[in-house]
């Protein structure tokens, strides 16, 4: 082949892979990721700012990330996601659409919820509201993993994990600023309104979007509990251990530790930007500004990496940048409160998150099975928070104890057991033949 064709050969195969952004259900991936975006900061970084405002001890604030446990577990009920049909609404829209949009509603009103409450005199109620919100924003994760697996093919994930995550990012800027934004200049309860009405962004798209579902629905034949048992929770598990052997050990404590050092200091940059003396206009404009743009370029290298590398690479670099970013918040909590400062704390940190969250999602979505694509992704996905989450509510009482600075440094040394398990995995699962596995006729 000439160097020309060569040439044309690689300007084709880049336009190729930039056209797949562009298709409906790339976009549409888009907005879901939006709407699986808004609750999150609403849920996690939002609230504890405004804890750390409210005067709530550090302590306190960090077991505020165990309402997280509902992300980490989601697996338990999504055998009903694949299984289960919403009334009215299947019929209309398909059961992952169906799910979606009962989720984003119960989004909606815990929203609402949450704006009725005070931290000062009620902190169980906050605590309350934020288990239910997290339960609801974990179901909508659940259906759009399942509606994005299902929509495109094992070649088209990486795009379809990248356009999730650029919509995710968007809706992190939205919430990361607009919230902060209006509870600067009105309060705190109309900031998680304004995020409620938000949320009819994902509603509308969830009733709009294609149905993918790859066979009808069907009522299930009269079965025992322990058969229904059997067909919507073990089937998923043991497929996947037929399927990887021993190997699937090695596979889920990878996936476990994948995210621990990000999970772990997640819950304690607000109350680090807090003590700095940073105004929530401020945070919100760094965060939402620079660290989305920050963010949107490690999700392009993550999605990039992944088409471009073998897979042992992207999780080595996906597991170093994230752990060795942690670093640069140390640096922060010994410097000057600068907004030049909080900036470049924030950008490369959201470089390494983006690419490290596309790079393990397309992972992830690989290790599937279609009979049981629900389950089986929120087992995997559940693995990955479990540790992080638990650790995570400890947090708080770690910079108590050790202070910001060595905190981070801690956070970041976690990373080194996922760099080292890297090295067992890379294309060694590719060993083992998917056995094929009759899906349950009432899925």
């Amino acid at each position: 082949m000439t160097k020309t064709s060569t040439a044309q050969s690689g300007d084709s195969s880049i336009i190729g892979s930039l056209a797949g952004y562009a298709r409906p259900r790339s976009l549409v991936m888009l907005l879901l990721g939006f709407s699986a975006g808004l609750p999150f900061y609403m849920i996690y970084q939002n609230l504890s700012l405004w804890l750390a405002e409210a005067g709530v001890e550090k302590g306190e604030i960090g077991l505020f990330a165990w309402t997280g446990f509902a992300f980490t577990f989601k697996f338990l009920w999504a055998p009903a996601v694949d299984r289960v049909p919403i009334p009215f609404l299947e019929k209309m829209v398909g059961r992952r659409r169906a799910w979606m949009a009962a989720a984003q509603i119960g989004v909606a009103l815990t929203l609402i919820a949450m704006s009725g409450a005070n931290p000062q005199e009620n902190l169980f109620y906050v605590a309350f509201i934020a288990v239910i919100m997290a339960f609801m924003a974990a179901t909508q994760d659940i259906a759009i993993d399942a509606w994005r697996i299902e929509a495109a093919t094992d070649e088209e994930q990486g795009v379809m994990a990248a356009m999730y995550q650029y919509g995710y990012r968007v809706a992190i800027m939205v919430a990361g600023a607009g919230a902060l934004i209006v509870a600067d200049n009105v309060n705190w309860p109309a900031a998680y309104q304004f995020m409620a009405l938000l949320m009819g962004v994902g509603l509308l798209t969830a009733l709009f979007a294609p149905k993918v579902e790859v066979r009808e629905y069907a009522p299930p034949p009269r079965t025992t509990m322990m058969e229904t048992f059997s067909k919507s929770v073990i089937g998923p598990f043991r497929d996947f251990f037929s399927r990887y052997g021993v190997h699937a050990l090695l596979i889920l404590l990878f996936i476990a530790l994948f995210r621990v050092p990000d999970f772990l200091m997640g819950y304690m940059t607000g109350p680090l930007y807090i003590d700095l003396g940073y105004d929530k206009t401020t945070i919100g404009a760094v965060r939402s500004g620079a660290g989305l743009f920050a963010t949107l370029f490690g999700v392009f290298l993550g999605g990039v990496l992944v088409a471009r590398v073998n897979i042992k690479a992207a999780l080595l670099f996906g597991v170093i940048s994230q752990a060795a970013t942690n670093l640069i918040y140390s640096w922060l909590a010994l410097s000057s409160a600068t907004t030049a400062g909080l900036a470049a704390a924030v950008i490369i940190d959201n470089i390494a998150y983006g690419a490290a969250g596309t790079i393990l999602i397309a992972y992830m979505s690989s290790l599937t099975n279609t009979a049981f694509t629900a389950t089986q992704y929120a087992l995997f996905s559940s693995f990955y928070a479990l540790p992080g989450k638990f650790v995570g509510g400890f947090s708080g009482y770690m910079v108590e104890a050790v202070g910001f600075a060595w905190f981070f440094v801690i956070t970041a040394l976690i990373g080194i057991p996922a760099a080292v398990l890297v090295f067992f995995l890379g294309q060694s699962e590719k060993r083992f033949t998917a056995t094929p596995v009759e899906p349950p006729s009432s899925a």
